[in-house]
């Protein structure tokens, strides 16, 4: 298991990984948009969303760096644009980090099931750091 870093941005998500692939010599990154992944009826996307970027993610020197524009109307502060995200395939260990550290902070999304893990959510600790715990069942498509 390894702590990733996760980067957003205000609409420019695409121009940065180019930008941090091109310096760090990466592979061409894969870039998911918002409109890539399956649509809710219930919740249409904005027309403003769909072409932003819903998760990018580069292999710099070892590490995992992954990348994704804010949804429109979230909150967007330069400089505090980013987050620890932990990937690990024991569910458990998931559910007992994401409890531990909702203990006083603030629950940005509670777990749930997404389209690329059985088992998702954010947390903001009560040191105000974001994290995200994401289950890897070995399927995760992004």
């Amino acid at each position: 298991m390894s702590v990733d870093v996760y980067l957003n941005f205000n609409g420019n998500t695409r121009e940065a990984v180019e930008f941090y692939a091109q310096v760090f010599e990466t592979e061409k990154p894969k870039i998911m948009t918002f409109g890539d992944s399956p649509q809710n009826p219930d919740y249409p996307l904005p027309e403003e969303a769909k072409n932003l970027v819903m998760h990018a993610r580069l292999d710099i020197d070892g590490s995992n760096v992954m990348f994704s524009d804010v949804f429109p109307g979230m909150p967007f502060i330069e400089g505090n644009n980013i987050s620890l995200a932990i990937v690990n395939q024991n569910k458990d260990k998931i559910i007992s980090y994401y409890d531990k550290l909702k203990e006083g902070g603030t629950v940005v999304m509670e777990l749930q099931e997404t389209f690329w893990s059985k088992c998702y959510g954010q947390v903001k600790d009560k040191f105000g750091i974001e994290w995200q715990l994401n289950y890897d069942n070995g399927e995760m498509s992004i």
